[in-house]
């Protein structure tokens, strides 16, 4: 009987400095961050489109401007967002007027973007849409439960606004946020900061998907919550807005130019 050649030898582990791993990336200066903030918001939005984000003329994404002080840029008014590209965008002032752009802004929804950004100096990017379970969410008037991983990352790092609060109540909608990355707006759905335009994205997807999973384990049974020690350690790896950024890489490449 023939003798049967020895196995190849496995492959040699490749060195972790030669392993590509994203990170957010380093700006040389205002125009270069500007164009960056711009295509992810744009690519944002695309993403909060095809997701069955939008709901009419509601839904807004803005972002910092990296250099003109109190400037944000923001989807026009009346647009739908899953075409949305970078020359689409808004560059609106905290008094809600068009600096750049040949569109209106929605400026009752804008204020309320404004009053958040003023609020929160740290925060690049604020999102609020009118996605369907973070709706019933607020409609119970409900935090996010830590009833799963994902939903830990939330845990006593956002907020309820146990009220009704319209556009015209902005500053109330700002205070309610505190130091928080998201608020359940009651009757209204959800809203999330981040430092990053992705960062944002991220945090709204993920308070939007762990709605969804709330009501689906509610609709089913008991949730049985995760422990305190357990949530923040959870809160801890998964919570921060580079973990946000990582996060939402694969969502990006679904919607990149």
């Amino acid at each position: 009987m023939a003798q049967q050649p020895a196995p190849a030898p496995a492959p040699a582990p490749v060195p972790v400095d030669r392993l590509r791993f994203a990170m957010p990336p380093v700006h040389t200066g205002a125009a270069e961050e500007r164009a960056y903030r711009k295509e992810r918001l744009a690519g944002a939005l695309r993403l909060f489109g095809r997701l069955g984000y939008e709901e009419g003329v509601a839904g807004h994404a803005s972002a910092r401007d990296p250099e003109f002080e109190d400037c944000y840029w923001v989807n026009p008014f009346g647009q739908a967002l899953s075409a949305l590209t970078a020359d689409d965008l808004l560059l609106v002032d905290g008094e809600g007027r068009v600096r750049q752009g040949g569109r209106r802004v929605n400026e009752l929804a804008f204020a309320v973007h404004a009053a958040v950004h003023r609020a929160r100096p740290e925060a690049v990017a604020v999102v609020h849409t009118h996605a369907p379970y973070g709706r019933a969410l607020a409609a119970l008037g409900e935090l996010l439960a830590p009833i799963s991983e994902e939903a830990c990352a939330f845990y006593e790092d956002h907020a309820l606004l146990d009220g009704f609060a319209g556009p015209e109540d902005s500053g109330r909608i700002a205070r309610a946020l505190g130091p928080y990355k998201a608020l359940v707006l009651r009757n209204r759905g959800l809203l999330t900061v981040g430092d990053s335009v992705d960062a944002a994205a991220w945090w709204f997807v993920a308070a939007e998907r762990a709605a969804q999973v709330q009501l689906i384990a509610r609709a089913a049974g008991k949730p049985v919550p995760i422990d305190h020690r357990s949530a923040l350690a959870a809160r801890e790896r998964f919570g921060t807005d580079l973990a946000a950024w990582v996060s939402y890489q694969p969502l990006w490449q679904t919607v990149a130019p």
